[in-house]
């Protein structure tokens, strides 16, 4: 899990979409607060890749200077959780549920208060 997580956060550092979405399954289920403040959608969900892309080339352009600093990958069964420093230094956590593939099909985004 540790390259999954290395790779994730690589490729979000260099703001390289491409490699971003490489890591996500095309039936993904994305939860974020930030899709809520974003998107102005008050479920904060997200479904499938073509979504998925256009909120991230959203949120590429509303954090230009956006890089996440990994602290912690926690493991479960098909499952990992990333702990990491993110938009505006906000801590993170990304529970991301994965497909048999190693691809993302679910993820639940959680940010630290203010």
């Amino acid at each position: 899990m540790n390259h999954f997580a290395e790779a994730w956060v690589q490729a979000w550092n260099s703001h390289d979409l491409d490699a971003i979405m490489e890591h996500y399954a095309d039936d993904i289920v994305f939860h974020s607060p930030v899709i809520q403040q974003l998107n102005n959608d008050p479920l904060g969900r997200l479904t499938g890749k073509a979504a998925l892309r256009a909120y991230f080339e959203k949120g590429l352009a509303a954090y230009p200077d956006l890089h996440f600093e990994l602290y912690h990958v926690l493991e479960g069964v098909d499952s990992v959780v990333l702990f990491y420093k993110s938009i505006r230094n906000r801590l993170s956590a990304e529970m991301m549920v994965l497909g048999p593939d190693g691809k993302v099909k679910e993820v639940r985004a959680h940010y630290k208060e203010q």
